[in-house]
């Protein structure tokens, strides 16, 4: 096992002698507080509101784990502005609507 403390990611390491290969787990705390305060920006009109009026909106809040995953399983570098469109689809679809931190729709 390995943690670290910067990121929250913990990595489990684990060999099948039987089988000859390595699993190798990750996962990252706290990703709950990251979520729940998603949920509340969400339910707050006004924080959108304000932000847009200053030419900026707080659009999403992706937990690491969950950009290393989509980097692995859509080939989607969330630090990549090329990569733009694919995020915001992404973060479109409803299994993630709780990475976004409102209600509205963008897509790129």
């Amino acid at each position: 096992m390995e943690h670290d403390p910067y990121t929250g990611i913990t990595t489990y390491f684990e060999y099948h002698h039987e089988t000859d290969t390595t699993v190798v787990a990750r996962e990252q705390a706290d990703v709950n507080l990251i979520l729940d305060a998603n949920k509340a920006l969400q339910n707050d009109e006004g924080v959108w509101k304000k932000g847009v009026k200053k030419s900026w909106a707080h659009y999403a809040q992706i937990p690491l784990i969950v950009a290393e995953k989509w980097l692995n399983e859509h080939g989607v570098d969330i630090f990549n502005k090329d990569h733009e469109k694919k995020i915001y689809w992404l973060l479109n679809q409803p299994e993630n609507k709780w990475l976004k931190t409102t209600t509205k729709m963008h897509w790129g």
